[in-house]
């Protein structure tokens, strides 16, 4: 039954030796020669071989036209795998996972495509149900999610490309992530030197030049100086775009670089003795600049302050809250000096609670407590913006990290430090803190 259907939709007189195939929208044909230069040269861009007579191989729509977002296919083979159903189709525009660049993902009739990657050869479909094997299904690519890829990874190439060119660093890591899109490249670079690279990219893709994609003969590859991360063998795909890049890749690819859109770079950093760039390219940048938008208004409001001049008025509030706070500061200090000055000087253990004080001014209330000899094992207390209570204690008579680790289990509390001071938080009622402490000859200081 499998073979009549392979048959009927895989005659040799429409599909072998044509190249064309009626469950492809657009009639899409498998052999697509480039226009040629006047020079002759670059004739080995074709998107994909011609399918030889009687030859029964699985058909990558995704290498014919990166455009494709609806097809019909054959189940071939489907079986329950660990994360889903895996089908097999006789042929497929999805793309796998592979080369930096996520699986596309959509839809096989009724199931849905959750993942895909490839086996052998063989381009595997992980789905969230089962489909019958001989069955005619239709496919549909969710575009968004493939277009924004081919975008990015277009735009990879551009700034690889460049880069590669002008400083002969070599990309050795790329990523497509949810975020953002990360390349690594094996030197250093400066963010102005960055810069002139981003605008490069931008200029290539204002031009809207051909991204051409096929397999060169051996002889023509030869011939071919092109970007590759490693050895390769067989059928080697090559992308190129014309001034920018030339680079072995099984990627799908805008056919224009205006469509790229824009590339725009978020964030370098040194890694592995090279750097590592973030950036966005197309709807992603744009939506970005959006998001960076209505962030950058609404802090403008809050500041009553012009959008562009927002960053003025941020460093006028942190002046001027860097004053409040040394005003602060001595108020709060000359504070504990008052509340040493009425308390009688005691040895023993003695603990007091001021809601109002952080940790720092609770420090220097026990620092004070202790020079003056308001107690020889003070415990301060404040109130924690979580809940519970902070707490600085100190002594110049008691290991304070035994006595921590005993209160810390009573109060339900975390915290350490070293042998004359620690502090951390107790996670207690009041009450039972008051009697924890009672109990273990703690004198509140009124």
């Amino acid at each position: 039954m499998v073979e009549y259907i392979r048959k009927k939709f895989l005659s040799e007189s429409d599909y072998a030796l044509t190249g064309r195939d009626p469950r492809v929208n657009k009639g899409t044909v498998m052999y697509r020669q480039k226009k040629q230069p006047r020079t002759g040269e670059r004739k080995w861009l074709r998107e994909t071989k011609c399918v030889k007579r009687g030859e029964r191989r699985m058909r990558k729509l995704y290498y014919e036209s990166a455009y494709i977002r609806e097809f019909e296919g054959i189940v071939l083979s489907c079986r329950e795998g660990k994360k889903g159903w895996e089908i097999v189709l006789d042929q497929t525009a999805f793309y796998p996972e592979g080369g930096g660049q996520p699986a596309d993902h959509g839809s096989l009739g009724s199931v849905h495509v959750l993942d895909v990657h490839e086996k052998d050869g063989l381009v595997v479909h992980t789905t969230d149900g089962p489909l019958e094997e001989g069955q005619l299904v239709k496919g549909m690519l969710d575009w968004e999610r493939r277009f924004l890829h081919m975008q990015e990874h277009s735009g990879e190439h551009l700034v690889s490309g460049l880069i590669h060119s002008r400083y002969g660093y070599d990309n050795v890591g790329f990523h497509m992530g949810t975020e953002e899109v990360t390349i690594d490249f094996n030197g250093l670079l400066e963010w102005d030197q960055l810069m002139e690279i981003e605008n490069q990219a931008n200029r290539l893709i204002w031009e809207n030049g051909p991204v051409e994609a096929g397999f060169p003969s051996k002889e023509e590859l030869e011939r071919l100086d092109y970007r590759s991360k490693k050895e390769l063998s067989g059928d080697i795909r090559i992308v190129q775009i014309p001034g920018a890049d030339i680079c072995a890749c099984c990627g799908t690819h805008v056919e224009r670089t205006g469509e790229i859109g824009l590339v725009k770079f978020l964030s370098m950093i040194h890694y592995k003795g090279g750097v590592r760039i973030s950036l966005l390219c197309g709807r992603a940048a744009v939506m970005d600049y959006e998001k960076r938008r209505e962030q950058l208004q609404n802090i403008s409001v809050l500041l009553s302050a012009k959008p562009l001049e927002a960053a003025k008025a941020v460093e006028k509030k942190l002046a001027e809250a860097d004053r409040l706070k040394e005003a602060l500061a001595k108020s709060s200090r000359r504070l504990v000096e008052l509340e040493i000055s009425g308390m009688e000087k005691k040895k023993g253990r003695r603990y007091i609670l001021e809601p109002d004080f952080d940790g720092l001014l609770l420090r220097h209330l026990v620092n004070r407590m202790l020079e003056e000899e308001r107690g020889e094992t003070v415990l301060a207390l404040g109130m924690a913006a979580g809940g519970g209570f902070l707490y600085v204690m100190g002594s110049r008579t008691e290991d304070m990290r035994l006595l921590s680790k005993e209160l810390n289990a009573l109060l339900s509390g975390r915290g350490g430090g070293s042998p004359q001071m620690v502090q951390g938080t107790f996670f207690a009622e009041q009450d039972m803190l008051n009697q924890i402490l009672h109990e273990r000859g703690f004198i509140q200081q009124p």
